[in-house]
């Protein structure tokens, strides 16, 4: 995609800064403060002269103007949320059939584990007639407002490097930039004070991967996740240091933009200027984000619809609300992870308690969400994504518990708002819930649609690193009719 800014970096950032006529510095950090006067000096050749995140347009007219990625770590098993199977049940404790695991890897387990059918309920829901099992009862009286994808399919059976190919299309971890980040790259953020691309965590512990799984690899740092934390001070050392004034803060932060454009000017290191926006977004988000974080001013009916019992403390249910709050900022991407989905067998990792207590922190929120955006009338144009990095082995594990081992070749996901064609469940599954069997969905599939959705072409979405140019669908991906 040939943003402004990248043929600046390519062959005239020097000499734009040399020539502009003004130094950055003086625009005045007041005037930042507000929309419409950074963007109206900056709306003719380059709206992302002094704010690498100003909106731009995409490639076609989109259906959606923002996301909220819910990404469940470990791998959600759709056989007891989302995909049941009669005959599963029926040959529950044989030996899977030779045909199904010839020449397959499996992550814990062997080729001749035996068949583990669900002990999960599963009820038509909506007037769709969805399938949805027992563990997600809020979500089934949302049926008509999801479309479920039961043909998921991805190539990495590995936590981290699954969760990397879900994120950044790649499963190394060799710097490539996320999904948020090629998205803000793309079309930047409408969020005034607040990053555009804002990433939140519950369960725990972070889900494996880490900081790559946000990070913006070799695009500029300015299109990286911002994780926020909870409580007051949701971003580490933003805070005024005490005896700092408000007047030596400012002139602190408008002394180091000089010094930052002064270099910028000299060597024309993209780096420098979102070094620049860093420190002007921090500035920002001094009032931003605490305001942001209170949820004091939420109605009890609200906090009650989402599950949050005490807005102080962490929880997955607390995220979803301030998902919602960031979508209303004019934030682009908001990805929350929420972990422990891994259920192998173990104590604690089961597909019985620990499976109920998971769905339970989850289940009411992420319906409450979708319920949310839509009573104000955001869902239209806020994708809603739900899922994990792959799915659960029809086989069981032979551990302490019921447990199912990684499963690459079958899935499920859903996702509402946008644009979707919801009321619908795409993809199926062979009786055993192993292969997919219609409409499969890549990963890359996935990944193409939500970009189509809010106005990019996946194929041009591009940027070019040591010699060639890089997409987040990497060399494959199309996007799903079925779903749009």
């Amino acid at each position: 995609m040939n943003h402004p800014e990248q043929s600046l970096i390519d062959a005239t950032r020097r000499q734009f800064f040399a020539n502009a006529g003004f130094s950055i510095g003086s625009i005045g950090l007041a005037s930042m403060l507000a929309r419409g006067s950074a963007n109206a000096a900056t709306t003719d050749a380059n709206p992302r002269a002094t704010n690498p995140l100003a909106p731009l347009k995409g490639h076609h007219t989109p259906k959606a103007k923002q996301a909220v990625f819910l990404f469940m770590a470990g791998g959600p098993s759709h056989l007891e949320l989302f995909d049941e199977k009669p005959k599963l049940k029926e040959l529950d404790g044989q030996v899977i059939p030779k045909s199904y695991v010839e020449g397959k890897r499996f992550a814990f387990i062997k080729q001749d584990a035996k068949l583990l059918g669900s002990r999960r309920k599963f009820f038509r829901c909506g007037q769709s007639g969805a399938a949805i099992s027992e563990c997600l009862p809020a979500l089934q009286k949302i049926a008509d407002d999801i479309c479920i994808i039961r043909s998921m399919k991805t190539e990495v059976f590995n936590h981290g490097p699954a969760k990397l190919y879900m994120n950044t299309g790649f499963e190394r971890f060799m710097g490539r930039p996320s999904m948020g980040s090629w998205i803000t790259y793309g079309i930047g953020s409408e969020a005034d004070d607040l990053p555009g691309f804002v990433v939140l965590h519950s369960g725990p512990r972070g889900p494996r991967g880490g900081t790559p799984l946000w990070a913006s690899g070799f695009l500029p740092t300015t299109y990286q996740g911002v994780p926020l934390l909870p409580g007051a001070d949701p971003i580490l050392n933003l805070s005024t240091p005490p005896g700092i004034s408000a007047e030596q803060q400012t002139d602190f932060v408008s002394t180091i933009k000089d010094l930052n454009a002064l270099r910028l000017q000299q060597v024309g290191d993209p780096e420098i200027a979102t070094r620049i926006a860093s420190y002007e977004m921090a500035y920002r988000m001094q009032s931003s984000a605490p305001e942001l974080m209170d949820l004091s001013g939420e109605t009890k009916e609200t906090l009650a619809m989402y599950g949050i019992q005490d807005v102080s403390k962490p929880s997955f249910a607390r995220n979803c609300l301030l998902a919602r709050r960031l979508i209303e900022r004019g934030c682009r991407f908001v990805q929350l992870y929420h972990t422990d989905w891994d259920h192998h067998g173990n104590p604690g990792t089961e597909l019985g308690k620990s499976l109920d207590k998971i769905c339970g922190e989850v289940d009411q929120p992420s319906a409450a969400l979708v319920q949310d955006l839509k009573a104000r009338g955001l869902l239209d144009e806020t994708m809603v994504v739900w899922g994990g990095e792959f799915g659960r082995t029809p086989q069981g594990e032979p551990r302490d518990l019921i447990g199912r081992d990684h499963h690459i070749d079958a899935f499920s996901m859903w996702v509402a708002g946008g644009g979707f064609k919801v009321g619908q469940t795409i993809g199926q599954t062979d009786e055993l819930g192993y292969y997919t069997v219609e409409d499969q969905v890549h990963v890359h599939d996935l990944q193409a649609t939500v970009l189509h959705q809010l106005g990019l072409d996946h194929l041009k979405l591009t940027f070019r690193f040591q010699g060639r140019d890089y997409r987040l669908t990497d060399v494959g991906g199309n996007v799903v009719a079925k779903l749009i």
